[in-house]
């Protein structure tokens, strides 16, 4: 019985969220709706992440983390357009600040709290340091190549790109995307794969039956309409959070973090949960996965957005977010090189993220 109502539960969840989206879509809203719209986001995401996990199990892995990843980004892409086309030119900066607040959330944030909690709770932490090793290069390159380098360009002023090494840049993050899904999904995929645990034994998971296609495809459908609801009552309540952060004296920058947050919320329960049963590496492959398809996404959708958006597109990052991204990368590959970690690993990635969460509100 109460599996039937949870189930049942996570089934109403995402219709509920998309009425309660249409029904606010484009509205002022008064602060009882703001509550409710906030209590049914974050039901939203905790039906996505139950989705999620089923389809997971039924494709298997990697296949699992792949899903949920591309979905997040592909809803999140479709925002980041959105909010181009609907704002000024403060809004040319927001591609670069949306990725970049993805980057440090998923590479510092999901994977540090995963880490943390693997390692508390079974001691070490342990994962495939070939495959993690491979994604977080991808992350370094695609992070370089298109949040470094326009600082550095010099066919246009300012921390911009010209038209053809904008094209270029969507290009090589494309190619580079396709290169890892193909060589996590076919060449390679078993550097995806969670590990043996310690005592040897497969989680409870494994030992349930999978799911019915049947079953799988209503997931999948519950899963893309749950992460609609996500990102466009997320933007629902961005004008409240906009006032909120003005209010306090916060960079409005910060208000792309925060929504960043949101959208990546069920990456980073359904990462945490898997930490939890011991495999830790689907939390990474959501975490770095997530950050591979945030850049290798989002860039060449924004390339192709430019022909017919006016003015330039603001890529290059600031010093202070340099250092932070360098900072990941260093630590990043010392933390993947042994294919094991312990709790001071995700503490330390954890204090990063602190650091750019910090710095994102007294810059």
């Amino acid at each position: 019985m109460v599996r039937f109502l949870l189930d049942k539960w996570f089934v109403a969840v995402p219709i509920l969220a998309c009425i309660l989206l249409l029904l606010t879509w484009g509205q002022a809203l008064a602060p009882l709706l703001v509550v409710a719209v906030a209590v049914v986001l974050i039901g939203a995401v905790l039906s996505a992440v139950h989705h999620a996990e089923v389809i997971a199990h039924r494709v298997g892995e990697p296949f699992g983390s792949l899903i949920l990843a591309v979905a997040v980004t592909v809803i999140e892409v479709a925002l980041i357009l959105t909010l181009m086309l609907s704002g000024g030119p403060e809004s040319r900066s927001l591609a670069r600040d949306t990725v970049f607040a993805a980057v440090m959330i998923t590479v510092n944030g999901i994977v540090g709290l995963s880490l943390l909690v693997g390692a508390l709770r079974h001691g070490l932490a342990r994962f495939n340091p070939e495959g993690t090793g491979a994604a977080l290069a991808v992350v370094a390159t695609l992070s370089t190549m298109t949040l470094v380098l326009p600082s550095f360009t010099t066919a246009q002023p300012g921390p911009t790109f010209s038209a053809a090494q904008l094209g270029f840049a969507a290009v090589a993050s494309l190619v580079l995307y396709a290169s890892f899904v193909m060589t996590q999904t076919v060449r390679h995929r078993d550097f995806f794969l969670p590990v043996a645990t310690v005592s040897g034994a497969p989680s409870d998971q494994e030992h349930a039956p999978p799911p019915s296609k049947r079953s799988a495809w209503i997931s999948l459908i519950l899963l893309v309409a749950a992460l609609v609801a996500v990102v466009g009552l997320a933007k629902t309540i961005s004008p409240v959070i906009e006032a909120a952060v003005s209010a306090a004296g916060i960079p409005q920058s910060f208000v792309g973090v925060v929504i960043a947050l949101l959208v990546l919320l069920p990456e980073g329960l359904a990462a945490t949960r898997a930490a939890l049963r011991d495999r830790m590496q689907i939390s990474l492959n959501l975490g770095y996965g997530s950050a591979i398809a945030s850049i290798g996404l989002t860039i060449p959708a924004i390339a192709v957005a430019m022909i017919w958006l006016e003015g330039p597109l603001t890529l290059g990052l600031e010093p202070t977010q340099m250092v932070l991204l360098a900072l990941t990368i260093i630590v990043g590959a010392l933390t993947v090189a042994p294919g094991r970690a312990t709790r001071l690993q995700g503490t330390i990635h954890l204090i990063i993220f602190a650091a750019f969460i910090f710095l994102s509100i007294n810059p």
